[in-house]
């Protein structure tokens, strides 16, 4: 085995990622905690952590952003990536997983929250991530560990390996058994656990479990395989060895236990982390990264702090970065730092450089966003990663308050944006409005929030405006004319205009026939303008589609024509002819694709059902054991909440993606409510 990989790596940076409240801030705190980073553990509850320290996160007692800290650990540094756990909050750790060293999958013995560990698994297992998964709350626990580790298994590609197995006392847990240093320690709250001999049927569990331990990292050494045919006990250091090596390379996935809460298990999977982790060579390699005396580092989270400006969180993959110096960008942009800063929470510390495995955020990086690759040699550095946001789910329209505040209001957006990807802002062009998109109903709750606390802006906001159209049933022939005389040159416009409707999806189509030059040609632009004028809002109040307008005939003035007149006459032709078309209400019509656990897939059914959907069939999803991908096409105006129903279903891990499709007629009672709510909003 030659390399013993057991040495220490450097800085490293690990992310803490797991299912919505497994865990993962108060695991942070305790790792803070027993590594002296700060006096005491803070709460989540009380509003003392490190971790959710924004305003918004804690309001609402949750991770809604990436918080990082840094501690030391037996001479070693480490920055701990706390991740949201909520999927709507998820491009955070999407964005950051490419830096991370390793990933610490935190999660309980629940079974409802097993999509979503899943949905985490598969992005660590996509991106090549080394990951321990750390069995938080086992203090509650009411199953037996082989019985959890078999719930759990189904979520990974790969063997869940036991590297613990809990000691039990009556119906409670005690301590654990360390299977690979074969030792067992007693648990003692917010202290070091205690040694002690293992004895009994501890020690026959013991020898089971370790038993099966190594039977799982013999699937991938053949010498450990041998020996365990042949009854000998491998040595001690082989089977770190092992560990370290198939962590690494993604063959398995070491389980370990504890209780963040009440910082049992931490400093045993702290020494996991420095003997097994790979470091930032290895991390460097896994990304593709050059071989270059340059600093090189990968930008995972921008952040607009209120007093420092810009921050552009940054893993420094290679070489050494003096504050000050000048960096290119992956997307093309120069720029020089302003301020390098250690990173640890809310707390920034200046620093006057950085090393490969440092963890910093580079002040007022302007043309460098989320997910560049920046480099301090003198050519643009080839970008290491693509993290493209899911697409968004649900939307509102924003305006501000005050209309003083309009462009305060657009340079906020754009703020947001630039620090979280996954929220789109869209401006409407047939309606005006500025239309926010994101993830679901919290993610674009606390963006309306920060937006008032950090930038300053109070918003009203409401439901978009639904895409209706109108189109006609019946064709027609109207004269328009527009003749005034007021002094001087007066304005005269004449047009005949043949008004005929179109199959479903045709859009507008203009032509014209005249003969005998009743309407000079150099008119004829202006007669199309007007015409697209007046189909622009049609006696239902919507954009009128699917009609052809052909001008057929008219006159013209020598003096008095001109092209606003033949505009204004094709105008009045439309606005007077289309009321007598048999006018008609359309709808858009999309193409919903919903992804969920198969459990849920009826509860699915009934909602698409219930909000005018037509399920087109649903199967498998495709590489996804025990999910279902269902079709369905569905009305617009039913989309509007379908996530807010779909994550109840679906214990929050369930998404969807749509596509327009077809517009589709509306009739009856439902129509007859559709204008009257539209003339009542106009």
């Amino acid at each position: 085995m030659g390399q013993d990989v057991r040495s220490p790596r450097g800085p490293r940076c690990i992310a803490l990622v797991g299912p919505f409240q497994s865990g993962k801030t108060t695991l942070l705190e305790a790792i803070l905690a027993r590594t002296g980073a700060i006096p005491r553990a803070g709460s989540v509850d009380a509003g003392t952590s490190v971790g959710d320290a924004t305003p918004e996160a804690r309001h609402h007692k949750m991770t809604v952003g990436l918080t990082a800290a840094t501690a030391s650990f037996m001479g070693d540094s480490y920055t701990f990536l706390d991740c949201p756990g909520s999927v709507e909050f998820a491009h955070d750790m999407r964005a950051a997983l490419p830096a991370v060293d390793a990933a610490i999958v935190v999660c309980e013995a629940d079974e409802k929250k097993l999509p979503q560990l899943q949905i985490i698994l598969r992005e660590l297992e996509e991106l090549k991530i080394p990951r321990f998964l750390f069995l938080n709350k086992i203090d509650r626990a009411n199953k037996r560990i082989r019985e959890t580790l078999a719930m759990l298994q189904p979520a990974s590609r790969v063997p869940l390996v036991l590297r613990q197995i809990p000691i039990w006392k009556g119906e409670l847990i005690e301590g654990f058994v360390d299977l690979a240093l074969e030792r067992a320690f007693v648990y003692r709250e917010h202290k070091a656990s205690e040694v002690i001999g293992l004895e009994g049927g501890d020690l026959d569990r013991e020898k089971e479990a370790r038993f099966s331990m190594l039977e799982k990292l013999a699937d991938h050494d053949d010498a450990l395989m041998e020996q365990l045919l042949e009854d000998i006990q491998p040595p001690r250091d082989a089977v770190f060895d092992d560990l370290a090596r198939e962590l690494r390379e993604g063959l398995i996935c070491p389980v370990l236990l504890g209780s963040a809460a009440r910082e049992n298990g931490v400093l045993r999977l702290m020494k996991a982390l420095r003997h097994e982790a790979p470091g930032i060579a290895e991390t460097a390699k896994r990304l593709g990264a050059p071989s270059t005396k340059d600093a090189l580092g990968f930008v995972f989270k921008t952040l607009h702090s209120q007093h420092g400006g810009k921050l552009s969180l940054t893993r420094l993959l290679a070489g050494h970065l003096d504050d000050g110096a000048t960096l290119q960008s992956s997307s093309g942009g120069t720029s020089r730092i302003s301020g390098i800063l250690a990173v640890n929470g809310a707390y920034d510390s200046k620093r006057a450089s950085a090393e490969a495995g440092d963890t910093v955020a580079l002040a007022k990086l302007d043309p460098v966003k989320t997910g560049d690759t920046v480099s301090s040699g003198k050519t643009p550095p080839a970008a290491l990663a693509s993290i493209e946001p899911t697409p968004p789910v649900l939307a509102i329209s924003v305006a501000a308050t005050d209309r003083k505040d309009d462009v305060k209001l657009g340079q906020a957006l754009m703020r947001l944006h630039e620090e979280d990807p996954s929220l789109v802002v869209v401006q409407n062009a047939q309606t005006h409005d500025t239309v926010l998109w994101g993830q679901g109903e919290m993610h674009l709750r606390v963006a309306s929030e920060r937006l008032r606390d950090r930038f300053g802006v109070k918003i009203t906001s409401h439901p978009p405006a639904i895409g209706y159209q109108e189109t006609i049933r019946k064709s027609i022939v109207q004269r328009g004319r527009h003749k005034k005389q007021s002094g001087g040159h007066g304005q005269f416009g004449d047009v005949v205009l043949d008004i005929k409707p179109l199959p479903r999806g045709e859009g507008f189509r203009f032509a014209e026939k005249v003969v005998g030059g009743a309407v000079p040609r150099n008119y004829i632009g202006a007669v199309e303008e007007g015409v697209v004028d007046g189909l622009a809002r049609g006696p239902l109040g919507f954009p009128v589609t699917d009609v052809e307008v052909t001008l057929t005939d008219g006159s013209y003035h020598s003096v008095d024509s001109s092209d606003l007149a033949f505009r204004t006459a094709a105008r009045i032709g439309l606005n007077e002819g289309l009321p007598q078309c048999q006018s008609v209400l359309l709808e858009p019509i999309h193409m919903v694709e919903i992804v969920c656990p198969t459990d849920a897939t009826a509860k699915i059914n009934a909602i698409l059902s219930a909000r005018r959907g037509q399920i087109l069939g649903f199967d498998t999803r495709d590489g996804w054991s025990g999910w279902d991908c269902v079709r369905a096409m569905m009305p617009e105006a039913e989309i509007g909440e379908l996530i807010v129903e779909l994550r109840s279903a679906t214990a929050g891990a369930g998404s969807f993606t749509r596509q327009f499709d077809h517009m589709a007629e509306v009739t009856g009672r439902a129509a007859d409510q559709i204008i009257a709510a539209h003339q009542h909003a106009a």
